[in-house]
């Protein structure tokens, strides 16, 4: 049995197929990946499309590839910062500037509690550990997602503004009610 799912973030619906009878889960999100290394990308691209997830571009962090990524407005970016040094945790600043509704995964062989604060404080909503494990990748994006979804209901059932703008009644005009 499949139910379609969505969640809002930062005021972009995301659309998700969810198997009830299963932890199974299927996102088809546009994702676009930031690594200096071209393996790493042609790696990581290769996992989540195996996953369901439409990798609309791919490139080193030059400015030129910035531009191209932020033009086309994936739902994901995957980024490698290369060292957590002022010019790494900048770029993060940058991206969430440049893509406020992106969900941004940090991708690292070298992911510590100290890099995980300074990474989330600037807006990454997950982690990719290096070297990639498929299982382990699809599972940060889909726990993400799911815990952001969540903390939405959360919200939404807590404001009765919002309860009632999501009701079917306020979404389908259509819908008997």
């Amino acid at each position: 049995f499949v139910t379609r799912c969505f969640c809002e973030y930062k005021s972009q619906v995301v659309y998700y197929d969810e198997r009830i009878s299963s932890s199974s889960f299927l996102a088809m999100l546009r994702a676009y990946i930031l690594d200096n290394q071209a393996v790493a990308r042609n790696l990581l691209g290769s996992v989540l499309m195996s996953g369901g997830h439409e990798v609309i571009g791919d490139g080193n962090h030059s400015s030129t590839n910035l531009a191209k990524m932020v033009k086309l407005q994936p739902q994901i970016v995957c980024v490698d910062i290369g060292e957590p040094d002022q010019t790494g945790l900048a770029l993060l600043e940058n991206l969430k500037v440049q893509l406020p509704k992106a969900l941004i995964f940090l991708v690292s062989a070298r992911i510590d509690a100290e890099i995980i604060a300074a990474a989330q404080s600037r807006g990454v909503a997950g982690f990719i550990v290096k070297p990639f494990n498929a299982t382990a990748v699809l599972s940060s994006i889909r726990n993400t997602i799911l815990r952001i979804a969540s903390q939405a209901r959360s919200k939404q059932q807590d404001d009765p503004v919002l309860a009632a703008a999501a009701s079917p009644a306020a979404q389908d005009p259509n819908h008997p009610e």
